[in-house]
């Protein structure tokens, strides 16, 4: 097969893979964050505290994690179908992928907000905050690098589910790899489909380092203390003018 016959099945495929995994990946953060802050706020000692609600949220999180891909998308067939109509293409992929990154990134989510200075916490607390005000003042903005750093590596992950995805029809990288690469024996296909992997995971990587460290550098929790000007605290001369009066 030719460069000119490449070109064109190769240019598809990496559009497609893209599509899959920026949407995969879309569906996951929105999903993922707020399921894993919710197994922090839930867990003993969180703001939220509900230890059956924590485990139930847990174990459904652990099950969904533990299945392999490939036969997540078979289970989930039916369900697929009802929601794009079929069970092939970049559409149908997307299902699948969502919901296998999902649990997966609620558990990177919520290892890097455990990782937020208590400390922090507290002083909103003391200063009248909610739990809103802390998850929105605090937890998300003190781990945002590490947040960026899981977004990165389930962005990684993502572009592998999807080479699996090609195996049963999703279109992609992993179809051309499958279908040119192992059925038609055309070796120059499959390392071509290989380095153009190894490339965009690399690219990906180098990006999500370069915003993590940039965060960092900012002021995370790397960086200096951050100032918690969170509230309106009560004006001290008003104070002042209280206790004179009395």
């Amino acid at each position: 097969m030719t460069w000119s016959e490449m070109q064109p099945l190769l240019s598809q495929a990496s559009w497609d893979t893209l599509y899959m995994v920026g949407w995969s990946t879309l569906i996951a953060v929105v999903g993922g964050l707020p399921l894993g802050i919710l197994l922090v706020l839930t867990d003993r000692g969180g703001l939220l505290q509900n230890v059956v609600a924590n485990k139930v949220i847990g174990q459904v999180v652990n099950i969904a994690r533990s299945m392999p891909f490939i036969i997540l998308m078979v289970a989930l067939m039916g369900f697929t179908r009802s929601l794009t109509g079929t069970t092939i293409g970049r559409e149908a992929a997307i299902v699948p992928l969502a919901i296998g990154a999902i649990p997966f990134f609620a558990r990177l989510v919520e290892t890097a907000v455990r990782e937020v200075d208590g400390g922090l916490v507290e002083a909103v607390q003391s200063m009248g905050g909610n739990t809103w005000t802390v998850v929105r003042k605090v937890l998300v903005p003190e781990s945002l690098p590490s947040l960026i750093s899981s977004t990165t590596t389930t962005i990684v992950a993502l572009i592998g589910y999807s080479a699996m995805a090609g195996t049963v029809g999703a279109g992609g990288l992993g179809d051309i790899a499958i279908r040119y690469g192992y059925q038609r024996f055309e070796t120059q296909m499959m390392w071509i489909t290989v380095a153009i992997l190894a490339v965009v995971i690399s690219l990906i990587q180098f990006a999500g380092d370069y915003a993590a460290r940039a965060l960092h550098g900012r002021g995370g929790r790397s960086g200096p203390a951050p100032r918690l000007r969170l509230l309106r605290a009560e004006p001290e001369p008003a104070r002042a003018d209280v206790s004179k009066a009395a």
